[in-house]
């Protein structure tokens, strides 16, 4: 069975979470928090230098960090992967944009209003700075779903795995939904999905 290393409150460890739930995939929880030190310890970095959660272990014990790559492994044939070439691009495309524009944003804002440990890096500029990035990545989702209902057509693929979390949580970080309806409509359709499970849930052990 696959081990997933992580933190109940986190939205990169909730990823690969919610896609084994989708697709009724056992696994192991064990939690690891990133707030008392044990993701530096010489015994996790051992298993992954860099530090981070989530990290995933098979049943061969290979390892395998960072969420999306969990989430390309995991989903592989899966009804949320594309196989034409294109189409797969266009899924990578939010994928990449998830990381690249909407994470070290959306994530990053709520990271350092709800967590204290975080909050001495809560300047006004960058508070600031994450709120306009934020907005602006939440209204480009926004847009594209006024022209398809998910972000790999005309139904869901990893790269709506890859965005649900963190966007399901913006206005923890004081993002404003409220005039993104197309966007709200989305989430309402994840969290309607057979075997959606929320991000508090972790399998029985």
């Amino acid at each position: 069975m696959i081990t997933l290393y992580g933190m109940t409150d986190s939205g990169n460890c909730y990823k690969p979470r919610l896609l084994m739930a989708l697709t009724g995939r056992p696994f192991r929880h064990v939690e690891v928090s990133a707030h008392d030190g044990t993701t530096r310890s010489a015994e996790w970095l051992a298993k992954n230098p860099n530090g981070q959660v989530p990290l995933m272990e098979l049943e061969d014990g290979r390892l395998l960090p960072e969420s999306d790559a969990m989430l390309c492994y995991l989903g592989a044939g899966t009804v949320f992967d594309r196989s034409e070439p294109f189409e797969r691009a266009a899924m990578l495309r939010w994928m990449f944009f998830e990381q690249n524009s909407h994470e070290g944003a959306v994530a990053v804002r709520r990271a350092l209003t709800v967590y204290p440990s975080r909050r001495a890096a809560a300047t006004p500029e960058r508070m600031a700075l994450t709120l306009a990035s934020g907005t602006s990545a939440l209204t480009v989702m926004d847009t594209h779903l006024g022209r398809e209902p998910f972000f790999g057509g005309n139904t869901p693929s990893l790269a709506d795995i890859a965005l649900y979390p963190y966007t399901a949580t913006a206005e923890e970080g004081g993002f404003d939904l409220e005039p993104l309806g197309k966007l709200r409509a989305w989430l309402m359709r994840i969290e309607s999905l057979p075997g959606f499970r929320p991000k508090t849930w972790l399998p029985e052990t």
